[in-house]
């Protein structure tokens, strides 16, 4: 069995996770965090990329009842999906973010059986958001029977837990951020400080830039 420590390190090593507190990175949401995930960088990495297939498809052979249908979200988590149901033998399909305006006009590209168990896999978790739409479409569609996410990298937000408990399923990351953390200790890749500047940003992802930021600036009081 593949440990989330070996996926970590993996993921550092590619530099498909990256972590910078002085100079943060900037989201989509234009939100400035100390880390940043570009998971595509592993299709490059034949070796890891092998791995990730694998882990994903150990996750999923342990599960209580096994999928009769693997579905990706797009774009970034087409290929791991493709990879593992290639593993699996089982039936391949992506869901796009947003009905295409003509054919059929569907999320759900491919030929999923009906009324069947059908897994997610995503390869990066922030709120789920995106992970939960794919559920929707697979039930809406499809009718899909999904109780079950597995995603690669998990940033544990806690609007991540929310949304999967309200769309009433499980998720499975095969790394986290505590994962994270945990490596970042061992290996000494961090000062304490840094690691407790990085620990902030996840308990207050929106005020953790301009609060550190005024802490950076502010002088030191000495005492007389």
């Amino acid at each position: 069995m593949i440990t989330a420590d070996h996926i970590t390190n993996l993921l550092l090593k590619t530099g498909a996770v990256c972590i910078s507190v002085d100079k943060p990175f900037i989201w989509t949401s234009g939100i400035r965090a100390p880390i940043y995930c570009d998971l595509r960088k592993l299709y490059g990495h034949p070796e890891e990329r092998a791995s990730i297939a694998e882990a994903l498809t150990d996750v999923i052979r342990g599960l209580p009842v096994m999928p009769k249908g693997i579905a990706g979200t797009a774009t970034a988590a087409i290929g791991w999906a493709a990879l593992v149901a290639e593993k699996l033998g089982l039936p391949f399909a992506y869901v796009r973010p947003m009905a295409k305006e003509h054919g059929t006009r569907k999320r759900v590209e491919g030929d999923l059986p009906q009324c069947a168990s059908i897994l997610v896999i995503e390869d990066l978790l922030s709120t789920a958001g995106s992970a939960v739409a794919t559920v929707a479409a697979l039930r809406e569609e499809c009718s899909a029977d999904v109780r079950d996410i597995v995603v690669i990298f998990s940033y544990e937000l806690p609007s991540a837990f929310v949304n999967a408990r309200r769309c009433s399923v499980r998720l499975h990351p095969l790394a986290t951020r505590t994962d994270l953390l945990d490596v970042a200790r061992k290996r000494d890749m961090f000062s304490i400080g840094d690691i407790a500047d990085i620990q902030a940003f996840f308990e207050a992802p929106e005020e953790w830039w301009p609060r550190l930021r005024f802490q950076k600036l502010t002088p030191t009081s000495s005492i007389i």
